[in-house]
């Protein structure tokens, strides 16, 4: 047989060694755990224990220097695995202390595992990356403030910040360590656990006491000033705000400690280590439920647009999502209705408590406006899905009021003392878990002592509002452009 060089056999064996993996191997794809609304969001075969992050901010339009670990746990066997990240670059990725390959594939990060992986073993994944947050602010991720950043990460958007499982069904506990110029100061979901000077720079530690979906998380660097005070039971309670505007947002700030007094009253204890408002000098054109640390627009507070029940009751909304999206939250984006519904609910019921603004005045005025909604956007706990680049059109009326809507049918069905019972359960059985709408209505057909599957079935998923128990007279517009 002729010689072969052995340049050219070595040549012959890579290609031969890369077909082989290239058959075992499939080309890297982008996957999903199947979620009908954001199909290529989270990843299969593996569960998220602990994320420790470590930011260094180099200022607001410039990409963070970035460290992600992850602590998990394979749920199947893995060859691969898929990380939902995007808007960074990605130095290394290191598996059980042995580098990885790995390839971008849409927004998802593949990394080769160093051999198949078995079930129920652990995982702990080191990303060295970049953070970058001069994208479209508009898609979230990172939001730039007049003097810093804070994070926007709902729906899809924690993998536009770090590498993630970025589904709300894999919460996970989470330490922030952030690095910042020492004139600024940084704070972020949970309690402090640290904070270290080196020469013109601080570094922050922050760690949460219960898990939190990456759509929660929540970072904020700036020239801000905490502010804190003291809730019920003692609970720590931290505003963080531009420091010019500490004086002034006091009048609104101040009410938190009453607030979680009546949230308390209504669905029991609050569910977390501590709570505070986030005043970001920015326009997002939306307040967000971050964990432990909710986020505002300044303009809310200091433009004097809005009167004061609204910014009361707004207030209350975001408070409700701490027990209701961020304690329990959805399985999947479907069940997004159960957050917006139970915080649209308690807003409501504050305003009518406070602001005397009544709650079947706005419940009737649900009621019209409710099969339009539907015809717009799909019934409650079935939305129609977001078209692309426009992933938070999910949060559409028929989530808000129009899910409200559904709560307020079921009080009339089973009664108040009924009600109140399921609230109050579902907020305490499913702590620091998710769940379906299947559960709920479960967990309400329980309390009820009779099946409210078909009560459930017209209010969640038909396209025509069913009649309203207790009102006959009750109407819905017909849709526009229907016959």
């Amino acid at each position: 047989m002729p010689l072969i060089p052995r340049r050219l056999r070595a040549a012959l064996l890579a290609t031969a060694s890369a077909t082989l993996v290239a058959a075992t191997l499939p080309a890297p794809v982008p996957l999903g755990i199947g979620d009908s609304l954001f199909p290529h969001l989270g990843n299969p075969g593996y569960d998220v224990l602990s994320y420790d992050i470590g930011f260094t901010y180099h200022g607001n339009n410039k990409p963070l220097d970035a460290v992600t670990t992850i602590d998990a746990r394979t749920t199947e066997p893995l060859d691969r695995i898929n990380l939902d990240f995007a808007r960074g670059s990605v130095r290394s990725v290191d598996i059980n202390g042995l580098r990885a390959d790995f390839a971008a594939a849409d927004e998802d990060l593949v990394v080769e595992a160093p051999g198949r992986l078995p079930a129920g073993v652990p995982l702990h994944i080191t990303v060295r990356h970049t953070s970058d947050p001069s994208g479209d602010q508009n898609s979230g991720g990172w939001l730039r403030t007049s003097d810093g950043l804070a994070m926007a990460n709902q729906a899809d958007a924690a993998h536009r910040v770090f590498p993630s499982n970025d589904h709300p069904a894999d919460k996970a506990y989470f330490t922030f360590r952030v690095t910042a110029p020492e004139e600024l100061t940084v704070v972020a979901n949970g309690l402090p656990a640290g904070k270290v000077r080196q020469g013109s720079s601080t570094t922050w530690t922050y760690r949460t006491a219960h898990p939190m979906a990456t759509e929660l998380a929540q970072v904020s660097i700036g020239r801000s000033t905490v502010l804190e005070r003291t809730g019920p039971h003692g609970l720590p309670v931290r505003d963080v705000v531009p420091s010019a505007d500490a004086k002034d947002l006091e009048r609104w700030l101040k009410k938190t400690p009453g607030q979680l007094e009546w949230m308390e009253r209504q669905v029991g204890r609050y569910p977390f280590e501590t709570y505070g408002v986030l005043v970001a000098d920015t326009k997002t054109g939306f307040e967000l439920e971050t964990q432990t640390l909710t986020l505002f627009e300044r303009s809310v507070f200091t433009t004097g647009i809005y009167p004061e029940w609204y910014v009361d009751s707004i207030m209350v909304h975001e408070l409700a999502h701490q027990w209701f999206g961020n304690s329990v939250s959805p399985q999947a984006w479907s069940d997004l209705w159960l957050n917006e519904g139970h915080a649209s609910w308690y807003e409501a019921r504050y305003a009518e408590e406070h602001a005397k603004r009544s709650l079947e005045r706005r419940m009737r005025d649900a009621y019209t406006r409710s099969d339009s909604w539907r015809a717009a956007g799909g019934p409650p706990a079935r939305p129609v899905a977001p078209s692309p680049g426009e992933k938070i059109s999910i949060f559409r009326p028929a989530v808000y009021d129009g899910s409200a809507l559904v709560l307020y049918a079921l009080r009339q069905e089973i009664g108040e003392p009924a009600f109140d019972q399921l609230e109050r359960s579902w907020v305490r059985t499913r702590r620091d878990s998710t769940a379906t709408t299947k559960d709920f209505v479960r967990l309400a057909s329980q309390i009820a002592g009779r099946d409210l599957t078909a009560f459930f079935d017209g209010w969640l998923y038909r396209a025509k509002t069913p009649p309203m128990p207790g009102h006959p007279d009750w109407h819905s517009t017909q849709p526009t452009g229907q016959g």
